[in-house]
């Protein structure tokens, strides 16, 4: 087992907790492979009628991937490519395919930072947040895209809000999350103690229910996405990145003046493969999200987008990566829709028994 995920069963819960405090909880492999195995030991367990996946503390459930690791295996290897990181990936989304078809209710308490990798062992579950919780899927910052399933939940968010998560990276708070639908239950911070004697005397069998009537006297407050959402409408509803870009030039209003600045810093191209992606994903099932993303890894590995994004951001942190291309006028769909070609036949792709 990994020295940063620790499990225990007590009153028919089985209780998985990450403990990885100094890197927000990011998920190694050795991480991901001890929550799978503990996963699929109490599927068949009797004794374990529900699962709670929480974080040792309050500053963040997971942030994501450890980028570090990606970064370091990426740039060791011929074009980004190492069994490494092939076998993270592939093992990180049957992970998340796992969570989304557990056979036991599946809890998670989205403490703090739940960012990317978090979000993909958090969405397929009863998902509860806090005051503290800052989510996001802010891939397109370091070259990347919404994976872990992000076709999916993103594309069947509300209106045109997953296409504004997505390509935007935007972080949101508990209100936010509620309203978009990429979270269940609201926990006040101020009644932890209520909260935390609810989840160690309830038995597991019981204790879904009792969350959503504990939840059901608290309120997350307003929702700024909520707020925003009839432009969030009618700009990311434009069909395309550019479009989006001239919709909201056009708009001479805080959201939209703040929403562009944002979108500068982020890779002109993973944005528009974004956008290519909740698109598609919005037609597919979980199984046929995930192997969809799991073939753009492999492409964004080889075109080193996101090796470039984490050296500028987290390594060098110089915060000024050098995209390719660098401008949105120079992204063709051509070089969109190369990340969606297969890399392998159906028989051999590594998510094909999904």
């Amino acid at each position: 087992m990994s020295e940063y995920i620790h499990t225990s069963v007590s009153n028919g819960t089985g209780l998985i907790v990450l403990d990885r405090p100094k890197a927000l909880n990011s998920l190694s492999l050795e991480m991901v492979r001890a929550i799978t195995r503990a996963l699929r030991c109490w599927r068949d367990d009797d004794s374990v009628a529900a699962v709670l996946v929480r974080s040792s503390s309050e500053k963040a459930f997971c942030a994501g991937g450890d980028i570090r690791f990606f970064h370091d295996v990426g740039r060791a290897t011929p074009q980004g490519g190492s069994a490494l990181l092939e076998d993270f990936f592939t093992e990180e989304y049957s992970l998340n395919h796992l969570v989304h078809f557990y056979p036991k209710p599946y809890i998670a308490l989205m403490d703090g930072v739940v960012m990317g990798g978090g979000m993909g062992i958090a969405q397929g579950g009863v998902r509860i947040v806090t005051d503290k919780t800052k989510m996001a899927m802010p891939e397109v910052n370091i070259g990347l895209f919404p994976d872990v399933g992000g076709s999916y939940f993103l594309s069947r968010a509300p209106g045109a809000l997953g296409y504004y998560l997505g390509v935007t990276g935007v972080t949101i708070n508990a209100a936010d999350a509620l309203y978009a639908g990429l979270a269940d239950h609201y926990a006040p911070l101020a009644d932890r103690a209520e909260l935390e004697k609810l989840l160690a005397a309830t038995p597991g069998a019981q204790l879904r229910d009792a969350i959503a009537t504990y939840a059901a006297a608290h309120d997350a407050g307003a929702s700024a996405l909520a707020a925003d959402r009839a432009a969030i409408d009618q700009h990311f509803s434009a069909g395309s990145v550019p479009a989006i870009i001239a919709s909201l030039q056009a708009d001479s209003s805080e959201f939209a003046a703040k929403t562009l600045q944002v979108m500068t810093t982020r890779s002109p191209l993973m944005m528009s493969v974004t956008h290519e992606l909740i698109k598609r994903g919005a037609a597919l099932d979980v199984a046929g999200c995930l192997r969809m993303e799991r073939t753009l890894v492999r492409h964004n590995f080889e075109n080193g987008e996101v090796i470039e994004g984490v050296r500028a951001l987290v390594i060098d942190k110089d915060n000024a990566p050098q995209w390719q291309p660098a401008t949105l006028a120079e992204v063709t769909s051509e070089m969109v829709q190369r990340f969606f070609q297969p890399v392998w036949p159906d028989y051999a792709h590594p998510l094909r028994r999904l």
